[in-house]
């Protein structure tokens, strides 16, 4: 594994995570959208408890598996009050951390692994879930800054103990 990137590409990576987690928390899901790239694809595989560490990952089955347009009409569903599972709107606080930066064989494109934990509360509901993860992403570096390319989350919990995955991971 190499770490070798400069440190100005990780702190564009770091920024670039920072500035999402807080427009997501936020609720400026539509500035959000700006930072996606159009070749998007974002995918939380399902896991499995039972199985060995090396094969618990089934990248065949999936809780999400979203385009950008698939994203987009969730957005566009919430802004609308169509979005039933986020009635009341949750209200999040994202920590991300353990940030490696990797470079690709693609000169502008790197690779971004982070953990993160979502605390996540609606309404007036006494009740609230920690989301905790871990993602892969890809980075498309392009002159209007970074932009999310490809993202996989991988869960903590087998079981999800959140009503829904109508938050964005």
């Amino acid at each position: 594994m190499s770490l070798a990137v400069d440190p100005a590409t990780y702190t564009l990576a770091a920024q670039f995570l920072a500035l999402e987690a807080r427009l997501l928390d936020e609720g400026r899901e539509e500035e959000w959208l700006e930072l996606l790239d159009d070749d998007l694809l974002y995918t939380v595989p399902s896991r499995q408890a039972a199985l060995p560490r090396s094969a618990e990952i089934n990248r065949d089955a999936w809780r999400v598996r979203d385009t950008k347009a698939h994203i987009v009409t969730r957005v566009r569903r919430g802004d609308q009050g169509h979005a039933y599972s986020e009635v009341p709107p949750s209200r999040t606080s994202r920590l991300v951390g353990s940030i490696l930066v990797e470079p690709t064989d693609q000169a502008d494109v790197i690779a971004v692994r982070s953990t993160l934990l979502v605390y996540r509360q609606r309404g007036i509901d006494v009740h609230f879930d920690l989301i905790p993860a871990r993602r892969a992403d890809l980075l498309r570096l392009t002159a209007d800054g970074p932009r999310l390319l490809r993202r996989e989350v991988v869960l903590t919990e087998t079981t999800l103990k959140t009503p829904n995955l109508g938050v964005f991971l």
